[in-house]
């Protein structure tokens, strides 16, 4: 991660963490680097933030300063950005959103002419851009040049392009939904007109909630962060299924129609079983981070299906699975990709296909979860003064091996620093809350007695 970017793009309090005048200088930045030999086409969306707007056109105006035409795609969701961005011959997208967060931060995510995130190399010159020390082809650029004339770019209305994505995931459904009674959580964020839009073209019974942005409340009490409210709306509704999805809809959480909560590592579970029985899952393999839930595991087990991990972060999920050809990916917070349709996490594809295995199998979704138990998981976060000397200390390292011997088969402890805080995160999964709570507090009482523990 850089000083800027992290695994999900650049991201801040707007107006403070991230200013306008930062969002002009990267689309200086782009506008110049993917124009340095042709007039560059760059495709810009963004979420229902108030701020989003502020941020939409301050990057706009410093790609057109550099040449580049602009297209605006408007209020859109992430995944449909990337769709767009590959399909339409885009050299490089720019979504803005903070995703999950609440309406008063942003973010801005870069994705390569792919529709993938953009590479560590290009992400490293766009912040010695930002600080003032690009060096690029043997060459300082403290100023990049300005487009005059004929050579300004041009900002163009493509919202189009998102109708094409609304259009795709249509596509996709293999079956009717008609007579499904089906709630759908938009956060007040960017899938609050296309995912009820599918979902009605497709036949279903759409009940949205949460579908009234007004710039501030995005997230708020609302969508995959506050399930609650979806898992209320179901149950007092009598709905078949509800969906939830985060700001910029490139997540999802699933209700079954008991209300209870369906979270990404059983999506996974139920799609790659379904995959594996009809020989669709290449590779045997399913790829999770250190995160998804010791039940997964259990349950791919006893499937026969393999599975992989990898750092917390649908980046790290997306490489994995690029690289050794797997089909199906993805986070336990509902970052689910789907390779075969998408380069991202896709929060209405996601829907799609549960909404394809319940139909195919002509089973509810609390049927569709029954092989999979999900472990009792405690996690503590344990504030420190040194993250690497913490991990490293032979006590704490003797404690974490105690309890992971004795928990044996039956669970698991992860001891890992934070990218982002000077915090050391101890979790353990069991067959019990209490079983989980008593061996975590015994190793967050060694890092303690260790001296790591920072004072507030």
């Amino acid at each position: 991660m850089g000083k800027y970017f992290g695994t999900d793009g650049f991201r801040g309090r707007a107006g403070h963490g991230l200013t306008a005048h930062q969002a002009y200088e990267i689309g200086r930045f782009l506008g110049w680097y993917y124009g340095r030999h042709r007039r560059a086409q760059i495709a810009v969306g963004k979420d229902t933030r108030r701020s989003s707007y502020m941020l939409e056109y301050a990057v706009s105006a410093g790609l057109a300063a550099s040449g580049a035409d602009v297209y605006l795609i408007h209020v859109t969701t992430t995944p449909s950005v990337s769709y767009v961005v590959r399909n339409d011959g885009f050299d490089c997208g720019v979504m803005i959103s903070a995703s999950h967060n609440p309406f008063g931060d942003n973010g801005i995510k870069l994705l390569n002419r792919e529709g993938e995130k953009l590479d560590e190399a290009t992400i490293a010159l766009v912040e010695d851009y930002l600080d003032g020390c690009l060096e690029l082809d043997g060459h300082p650029w403290k100023e990049l040049p300005l487009a005059e004339g004929e050579a300004i770019g041009s900002i163009i209305d493509h919202s189009a392009g998102r109708n094409r994505y609304t259009g795709y995931l249509i596509s996709l459904a293999m079956y009717s939904f008609k007579g499904k009674k089906v709630a759908l959580d938009c956060a007040n964020g960017s899938a609050w007109a296309i995912a009820p839009s599918v979902f009605r073209a497709l036949g279903a019974e759409v009940y949205p909630i949460n579908d009234h942005p007004d710039g501030l409340n995005i997230n708020r009490d609302a969508g995959s962060t506050h399930i609650e409210g979806l898992q209320r709306f179901v149950r007092e509704n009598h709905m078949d299924v509800g969906f939830a999805y985060d700001g910029d809809a490139d997540r999802c959480l699933a209700v079954d129609e008991k209300g209870n909560l369906v979270d990404g590592d059983q999506i996974m579970y139920i799609y790659a079983s379904y995959m594996a029985e009809r020989g669709k899952l290449m590779t045997n393999k399913v790829v999770t981070t250190v995160m998804s839930n010791f039940g997964l595991y259990k349950a791919l087990d006893a499937k026969g299906i393999g599975y992989a991990k990898t750092a917390v972060g649908d980046k790290y999920v997306y490489e994995y699975m690029t690289e050794h050809g797997c089909r199906i990916g993805g986070e336990q917070s509902g970052h689910i990709i789907f390779s075969k349709y998408a380069r991202t996490g896709d929060g209405i594809l996601t829907s799609l296909k549960l909404m394809e295995v319940m139909l195919a199998k002509k089973l509810p979704l609390s049927r569709l979860t029954e092989g999979m138990t999900v472990y009792p998981q405690v996690l503590v976060n344990v504030r420190v003064k040194d993250k690497k000397a913490s991990q490293e200390d032979p006590a704490v390292q003797a404690a974490v091996q105690a309890v992971s011997e004795e928990l044996g088969d039956t669970g698991r402890i992860l001891v890992r620093e934070s990218g982002t805080e000077p915090v050391i995160r101890v979790m353990v999964e069991a067959e019990s809350e209490a079983r989980c709570r008593e061996l975590t507090d015994r190793v967050v009482s060694v890092i303690k007695d260790q001296g790591h523990e920072a004072q507030a």
